[in-house]
Order: C-alpha cells, then sequence, then structure tokens
C-alpha cells in the first residue's frame, strides 16, 4: 500500500513553547529549526533563564516572550531581545501567549503541576496542546480531558511513551485494546537493592544510562516515580482503567511502548532514544517527514531485553497504579508531595528511598475527595507541598 507524500503547507504551523529553556523546550526548537517551512516560533515563555530565552528570541524572532520569575524580568537586558519581541511577565502573560488566537499548537514543556496553568488556557482557548506536562493529567485528569472536549481541543502526547502507545492506536478505539505496557529503562539504579540505595546520592541518580533530561525528570526515572506518573497520564490520555496498563523494564530504551489488543497482536513503536521524535510527530501531526531526529541503527542492535520492574525495592510505581485507580484528589497530592521530596533529596536533606516514604506518607494522611473541582486540586496542592515539607523536616 502506497500513500501521498505530505504536502507543504501553504504557510508554517505556528508554535508557542510553554518551558522554552528546558529539555523538551530546546528539543522542540531544534525540530523548528530543521523545519523552517513547516514550523514558525509564535511565543517563548522559560521561569528565569532570560539570557537563554533572549538568545532562542535572537534566533526564532517570536512576537511574544514570557519570564514567569518577576526578579529575572526586572533583571533582564531588553536590548537583548529582538525587537520585535514584547517581553512580558507572570502567569497571567503566560496565559495569554498561549491562547493567542494565531497559535496553531502549544508545547505544554513546563516541569511539575506548574505547566497546569498554561496548558488549561491553550485547551480553554480550543488549541492543540503537545502535551510534555505529564502532571497536567496527573493532577487534574477528568477536568483537563473534560474541558479539551468541551472547548474542541486536541491533546497530542509528546513523552515518548504515550506517543508510540498513540501511534500504534491509530484507528483503534478502547474497546480493540487488552492492555497498554509502558516501557522504562529502569533508571540509573536498576538492579540495585533497598539495601545498595540507602546512600545512593543525587549525583548517581542524575546520571541516566539513556536519556538527558533535566534533574527533577531524571531522579523520577530513578525512583521509577516517572513510571507511575506516566500510568497515571495514560489512564486519562488514553481512557483505559488501571487494570489494562501495565509496565516493563527495557533497558536499551529502543522500544517505546506496546499496544496489546484483543485478538492477541502486539503492535509497538521503535526508535533511538531521541526525545525530537515524538516531538516532531506531535507538532506535525498526521504528518511524517524528514526531520532531525536519529535513525535506528539495527546492525548495531545485539539484543532487546526486558524484565519486570522491582515493585517492592521501587515503591512509587504502586503509588501510581493505586493513584490511577483511586483518581479523585489523589493526583494532585501525589505529584505535588513528590516534587517537594525530589527537591528534598536533591538539596542533601532527604534520602533516595525517602522520596517515595514522604509520597506514601502525605497521600495516606490527605483528606480524599473523589470528585474535586480546580480550586479544590489547586488547594490541596499547596496543603501537599506543606506537608510533605513537614514530613521531611522531621525526618
Amino acid at each position: 500500500m502506497s500513500h501521498a507524500p505530505a504536502r507543504p503547507p501553504d504557510r508554517p504551523k505556528r508554535v508557542v513553547v510553554l518551558g522554552a529553556t528546558g529539555s523538551i523546550g530546546t528539543n522542540t526548537l531544534d525540530v523548528v529549526r530543521h523545519l523552517p517551512g513547516r514550523l514558525a516560533v509564535l511565543g517563548l515563555t522559560a521561569h528565569a533563564s532570560w539570557e537563554q530565552l533572549a538568545g532562542q528570541c535572537r534566533e526564532f524572532r517570536p512576537r511574544h516572550a514570557v519570564l514567569c520569575d518577576w526578579e529575572a524580568f526586572r533583571a533582564a537586558d531588553r536590548s537583548a531581545f529582538p525587537p520585535e519581541t514584547e517581553l512580558l511577565s507572570g502567569e497571567d502573560a503566560v496565559a495569554r501567549v498561549a491562547a493567542d488566537p494565531d497559535a496553531d499548537i502549544v508545547v505544554s514543556a513546563v516541569v511539575g503541576a506548574a505547566g497546569l496553568h498554561g496548558t488549561w488556557a491553550a485547551l480553554e482557548a480550543g488549541k492543540t496542546v503537545a502535551l510534555a506536562n505529564k502532571e497536567t493529567l496527573v493532577v487534574a485528569g477528568p477536568l483537563v480531558t473534560e474541558l479539551a472536549a468541551r472547548r474542541g481541543a486536541r491533546l497530542l502526547p509528546v513523552d515518548s511513551e504515550h506517543s508510540a502507545v498513540f501511534q500504534a492506536l491509530t484507528g483503534h478505539g478502547p474497546s480493540d485494546v487488552s492492555r497498554v505496557v509502558l516501557t522504562g529503562s529502569g533508571g540509573p539504579f536498576r538492579g540495585r537493592t533497598a539495601a545498595e540505595l540507602a546512600d545512593a546520592t543525587p549525583e548517581q541518580a542524575l546520571r541516566h544510562p539513556t536519556w538527558n533530561m533535566g534533574p527533577k525528570i531524571s531522579v523520577d526515572s530513578a525512583t521509577l516515580m516517572n513510571k507511575a506518573l506516566e500510568v497515571i497520564e495514560a489512564r486519562w490520555l488514553f481512557d483505559l482503567p488501571p487494570d489494562r496498563i501495565d509496565v516493563i523494564v527495557h533497558p536499551e530504551s529502543v522500544v517505546h511502548s506496546f499496544v496489546e489488543f484483543a485478538d492477541g497482536s502486539v503492535l509497538a513503536q521503535l526508535s533511538p532514544p531521541d526525545m525530537r521524535l515524538p516531538i516532531q510527530y506531535a507538532l506535525l501531526y498526521p504528518d511524517r517527514v524528514s526531520g532531525p531526529a536519529k535513525r535506528l541503527d539495527w546492525k548495531a542492535l545485539s539484543a532487546l531485553r526486558f524484565e519486570a520492574p522491582d515493585r517492592a525495592t521501587f515503591a512509587a510505581l504502586d503509588l501510581g497504579f493505586e493513584v490511577a485507580a483511586n483518581g479523585g484528589t489523589c493526583g494532585a497530592v501525589l505529584n505535588a508531595a513528590n516534587e517537594v521530596a525530589v527537591g528534598r533529596f536533591l538539596a542533601g536533606r532527604l534520602p533516595f528511598l525517602g522520596i517515595a516514604r514522604c509520597c506514601r506518607a502525605v497521600l495516606d494522611a490527605h483528606d480524599y475527595d473523589p470528585r474535586p473541582s480546580l480550586d479544590r486540586l489547586l488547594a490541596l496542592d499547596r496543603w501537599a507541598r506543606h506537608e510533605a515539607n513537614r514530613w521531611t523536616e522531621t525526618r
């Protein structure tokens, strides 16, 4: 069967990148850099890295740039930004840029629950959102998916695992699926025992064997909390119950996920560990064109290994399945507690195994609500951060 090649567009697709200076943001801009006839930058946001943001603006000439941190905004040298770029500050400015009527697609690449605000604004405006911020669905999955449906917006996954599932599911619905299997490298501590991890350091946790990511996501990969959050994300993104989602460790990070169908067929998506491929797929969906991502070298593949995760040592994974099953306020609480615990670990103030213990304690202590409002979720996010800080200070 042959297909006509994708026809070049009449104009480039206009892209807003929320979190432009992070790992996903810089990879997104590299995709844009390699596909100038198809993609153009309309807006960029960053937290505080104004020098890096200014360099991106000089290259891509966006209409708007936003620095969320007020002190960074005050310190920024306006002459470093091109004259056609309006420099703004604050959450309201992020929402304004995310909802720009001229934006064709918004890349949600802010790390953590902070990414919910811009994603919500984009969906409220009916935009297509390329979602790299899994916390949006972890914290408020039912509300976010309902908002997207009500406003005619669309969520396209950027995480490599969810992009793989999305590609395998093309032409199929939830009733066709027996289960989805999310793969993970196992992180830098794969095969270690709890006793061996008692004195694990941040430097060791940040040495991811296959992916180059920011510190928070790297630690999440080391604890397997990243897989836990991905289970919750998959539950809402693909409308699947948790008992039809599974996780398997795949050290080579070549098979990015499997979908097993009702008839026993299994489809998987394979590629080198290069985030530019799922980013490009989301940006240009449904078109496939040659881009900057690495190609798979079949001759270099000696084996593809798969093994069950050690759920006793890496207790975070069970938390993800529990939260996916219970829903309600659990996702907001788990995510907030984890963000605080990871920060404490990186600062040398909490042992590695204490991250999951902190999350367990805060989750157990919260006042569960099965159908919370967005305001209630945001209030519990604040409560969980305070509770996690209190818990870690006593230990």
